[in-house]
């Protein structure tokens, strides 16, 4: 999309009224922005609560300001022809002192995108868009597998005028095929439909997130999916064992330590959000690393991969509640560090 139709959609997204050319400014404060740029929807919203502030680029060129409605027309006029708008900003402020490097919601520390548009530069511009949409803190399958193929994806769904949900809906129906294929005992097939899925439910909230195009429905149909489907599919795995004629020690605790772990760590995590008000896996640099390889869908995923690949299904859900078991202990143990540690001392290492 051109920059011009981005300001748009941030601009709706954040319940600002667009002006157009016969627009008369009566009152109030006029946030104005030069389309030749590409912002973080972050800045725009910093920039409508803050009268008086101009944002400016690493040269401390004004590519945007916040002005009183008597001075929208004069500013938007020299803003346009590139004359000096200084007269009209109190306060200079760049993009990491308008916005923050500090990015709560996607577990991450980055500077806010503001890039210089032309002909030239929109490669770099979509790259790095594209990277400021990633989560800082995931598995290591989304964080170091994933990125190059689903930006390629990213990038034909938003030609092809995809939806997020309906990306979604794709991996909804792939988590069904899963689901039946583990069930009978189908382990390659399943795990084909499982690692596209979960391939899918990387580009989705990518797409969401730079063709700004999010909403609660979306948030809500893909996090939903993401919460509840991975201990189905441990079920029927385990289905799926006796299909084939295998047997494990214990089945039944095995089953309970795989499922009901999967389910306890989930409330662990929401229990530590709830006191702390931060997650578990940003308080420290351990425990984002750790995040890497809990026991979620796609490190479990790989476990369950390589016994498939070595012809041993049973020892892969095997190894699925030893480390569900162990992970779950790591996260009681950080909750009760953090119970230890001094008030407000439990904040994200990543914001500091």
């Amino acid at each position: 999309m051109t920059s011009a139709e981005r300001l748009s959609r941030i601009y709706r997204r954040l319940g600002l009224v667009e002006a157009t050319p016969e627009t008369v400014f009566l009152h109030g404060d006029v946030v104005v922005v030069d389309a030749g740029w590409v912002f973080d929807e972050s800045l725009i919203k910093a920039l409508a609560e803050r009268p008086g502030v101009a944002l400016v680029d690493e040269t401390g060129r004004i590519v945007a300001l916040n002005v009183a409605a008597a001075q929208a027309r004069a500013a938007i006029v020299r803003l346009d022809t590139g004359e000096d708008v200084t007269a009209f900003a109190f306060t200079r402020l760049t993009a990491l002192e308008l916005g923050s490097a500090y990015n709560s919601a996607l577990r991450k520390r980055e500077p806010p995108v503001l890039e210089r548009l032309t002909p030239e530069t929109v490669d770099a511009v979509e790259k790095r868009l594209f990277q400021g949409s990633y989560k800082g803190v995931t598995d290591l399958v989304t964080k170091y597998v994933w990125p190059a193929p689903a930006r390629v994806v990213t990038r034909w769904c938003a030609l092809a005028k995809m939806t997020p949900n309906q990306v979604t809906l794709i991996g909804f129906l792939l988590v069904l095929a899963a689901f039946g294929l583990f069930w009978t005992g189908h382990y390659g097939w399943g795990l084909v439909c499982a690692w596209i899925m979960t391939f899918l439910d990387t580009v989705d909230g990518k797409l969401a997130r730079v063709t700004l195009t999010s909403s609660k429905w979306g948030n809500v149909f893909d996090h939903g999916i993401d919460l509840v489907h991975p201990p189905f599919w441990w079920w029927a795995w385990f289905v799926g064992l006796g299909a084939l004629g295998l047997t494990l020690p214990h089945p039944l605790l095995l089953l309970a330590i795989v499922v009901g772990g999967y389910v306890l760590q989930r409330v662990e995590e929401g229990i530590f959000l709830a006191l702390f008000k931060v997650e578990v896996h940003a308080w420290r640099p351990f425990d984002s690393f750790f995040r890497l390889i809990t026991a979620r869908r796609n490190p479990n995923l790989i476990l369950l991969t390589l016994a498939v690949l070595a012809g041993r299904p049973d020892v892969g859900f095997t190894a699925m509640a030893v480390w569900t078991a162990i992970c779950l202990v790591i996260h009681a143990v950080q909750i009760l560090q953090a119970l230890a540690a001094p008030k407000g001392a439990v904040v994200s290492w990543l914001s500091r």
